[in-house]
């Protein structure tokens, strides 16, 4: 199994354009202490190795976000990725999850909505693209969101387990018909035999002169692919000033201490009395007795 990056590539006599992703120990600390079930583990990671294929695409500093909701046992995966490559995720589902181990992915998502965000500094405000779920898997809701928007044929080849993730990605560019009528379909034939054992196995390298070994393939450096969310205390800390002082304090008499998740960071923050004491301590108010 391969480490964690992005290697684009082209099929320059075909004017096809791809890249293949791996990650491996980048996708077990998104996992570590999160206990999501393999149903789970599987849509989300197929989810990320998309997510991480199109942030490579990021042309300036940004954060692409991606939202599946639905009314099916996984009711929520939540992936974002900066061009930088950082990416976050998260999860939400049913309790009983182990008991459609073997449904489908539309059925385990069900009926609902694909949310796509892009925020930039220069933007005004964050592009948002929503439409329905189309297509009975990760790959194939993906391919007719990118059909729709770009008006580009894209397919998407991808493995996930508790081990690791991997994807292919291939697309058609408007050029691709007047270099070879034929190009796409052949490309596109060759990348259906790929396997899950293959995506996860082999290097782009290796994996890409077994699909397409009559072709002239440039394969571009390897860009690496991170998980890197330090605490951030204040920010949280402010949120908590925002809230005011009453409400914080009448939460921390009723609970003993006041703990805020950051699912998609898969980070716990955790304010004590002390701590509530020092976030407050330049208001002139006396807070109330915690026992």
């Amino acid at each position: 199994m391969t480490g964690n990056c992005v290697q684009r590539f082209m099929l320059d006599d075909l004017d096809i354009r791809g890249a293949v992703v791996h990650l491996t120990s980048v996708w077990q600390q998104l996992l570590q202490e999160r206990d999501y079930p393999a149903p789970v583990i599987s849509l989300l990671g197929q989810m990320s190795a998309t997510a991480v294929l199109l942030a490579d695409n990021l042309k300036q500093p940004g954060r692409l976000t991606i939202q599946l909701r639905g009314d099916g046992p996984i009711s929520l995966l939540v992936i974002d990725c900066n061009q930088a490559l950082n990416v976050r995720c998260m999860a939400q589902h049913g309790k009983d999850i182990d008991n459609d181990a073997h449904a489908s992915d539309i059925d385990l998502l069900g009926q609902g909505q694909l949310l796509l965000s892009l925020d930039t500094p220069a933007m005004h405000e964050p592009y948002q693209s929503i439409v329905p779920l189309t297509g009975n898997n990760i790959a194939e809701i993906f391919e007719h969101y990118l059909k729709q928007s770009e008006q580009l044929a894209s397919r998407f080849f991808l493995a996930a387990g508790p081990s690791g993730i991997a994807g292919l990605f291939l697309q058609k560019m408007p050029t691709t018909d007047e270099r070879d009528r034929d190009g796409w379909a052949r490309m596109e034939a060759l990348a259906c035999t790929v396997t899950s054992n293959e995506l996860l196995d082999l290097s782009a390298e290796r994996l890409l002169a077994r699909l397409f070994h009559e072709e002239d393939v440039r394969v571009f450096a390897a860009q690496e692919v991170t998980n890197n969310c330090p605490e951030d205390w204040e920010k949280v800390g402010n949120m908590l000033r925002s809230l005011g002082r009453g409400e914080v304090y009448g939460a921390l008499q009723e609970r003993g201490a006041i703990v805020i998740r950051d699912d998609l960071a898969n980070r716990e923050y955790r304010f004590d009395k002390t701590a509530i004491d020092t976030l407050f301590k330049n208001t002139p108010e006396t807070p109330p007795t915690v026992h």
